[in-house]
């Protein structure tokens, strides 16, 4: 930890442990209800003073998850994209004709849903029928624009923008290399993706200008906007690394900010919805959370025994969850 950690403030009596019993590969929140979704099978979904419902939706393992604030939708390993809300009712959005895995998953606005499996992406507007786009590889990334219905889609060499209700052909926003995750910023004026290579790039989508952002110790694997866009927080380092998006040309010519500085790598981050804190975990299973302003930190759980690998906030920024590879859930209750 950066500071003395017996002088560092802590947060974790708060917490209410979650028994995951399983590698915890991501975390969404459904109005107060968080949902950990599970390396095999299952998600659990966790409300109230004990509330705890596991449910089983794919027949195999879960390879990724999404979720628009109502639901969570999830790819698997069994060729399906499921669905499932706050009271654990869960459906079917698709089936792969060819069973293929679904890598990759994205939720919008509206209902809107977009998968991937393979070299082909599709998506589905509200109730309409899946369309699809095939890709000069295999996805990395998908992701909705914040307004409207655009998506993003990673894959080898670029990223392809689609509009899938309309006939035109997408664009490509080209770059070497392989790019995975990719997100918009909240205003949709900048788009990101985390390469193989330690490193970011990004485009300003009106004239596709690039801005690369290196200098990690890894490959970047969680990264998430401050409130208002104006900071994109990021894994990858012996520390939180946040490139700065508050200008016209984002992080362009200029040098990230670094908080939090540890002896082991951030794993995960997660940024709260209404004030510029970012929670971080590390790969020793630590968890703090980061005041931006001025670099605070708070304790939010201890080392444990595996990597963490999943954090989210619920709407009002009052209660933070995490889970980690080796299993360990809780929910800490900052209101």
């Amino acid at each position: 930890m950066s500071t003395d950690a017996a002088n560092t403030p802590s947060v974790v009596e708060r917490t209410r442990a979650v028994a995951a019993d399983a590698p915890v590969v991501a975390v969404h929140f459904i109005d107060r209800t968080a949902a950990f979704v599970l390396g095999e099978e299952a998600v659990l979904l966790v409300s109230g003073a004990s509330g705890e419902k596991r449910i089983a939706i794919h027949g195999g393992g879960i390879l990724s998850s999404a979720s628009d604030g109502v639901r969570v939708v999830t790819g698997g390993d069994d060729g399906k994209v499921m669905s499932v809300d706050a009271k654990g009712e869960s459906s079917a959005i698709a089936t792969d004709a060819k069973r293929r895995w679904i890598d990759r998953v994205a939720a919008g606005a509206d209902g809107a849903v977009a998968w991937s499996a393979g070299k082909t992406a599709f998506a589905q507007i509200g109730k309409g029928e899946p369309r699809s786009v095939d890709l000069p590889s295999t996805v990395g990334g998908l992701a909705f624009a914040p307004k409207g219905v655009r998506l993003a889609i990673s894959h080898y060499n670029g990223v392809t923008l689609w509009f899938p209700n309309a006939q035109a052909s997408p664009e490509v926003l080209e770059w070497k290399g392989s790019h995975h995750e990719v997100t918009f910023s909240p205003n949709g004026q900048f788009l990101v993706t985390s390469m193989q290579e330690p490193s970011l790039h990004g485009w300003r989508v009106v004239d596709r200008k690039h801005m690369r952002m290196s200098g990690y110790s890894a490959r970047v694997r969680s990264f998430g906007w401050t409130v208002g866009g104006k900071w994109l927080a990021t894994s990858g380092s012996e520390q939180l690394v946040m490139w700065p998006f508050q200008s016209k040309d984002g992080p362009m010519g200029k040098q990230p900010r670094m908080y939090a500085a540890f002896a082991v790598r951030a794993t995960a981050v997660a940024c709260h919805p209404k004030q510029e804190i970012v929670a971080v975990g590390y790969a020793d299973g630590t968890v703090l959370l980061v005041r931006i302003d001025d670099g605070a930190e708070v304790l939010g759980k201890h080392p444990g025994q595996g990597p963490v690998t999943a954090l989210g906030w619920d709407v009002t920024g009052s209660l933070l969850a995490f889970g980690t590879e080796a299993g360990e859930a809780g929910i800490i209750d900052l209101g």
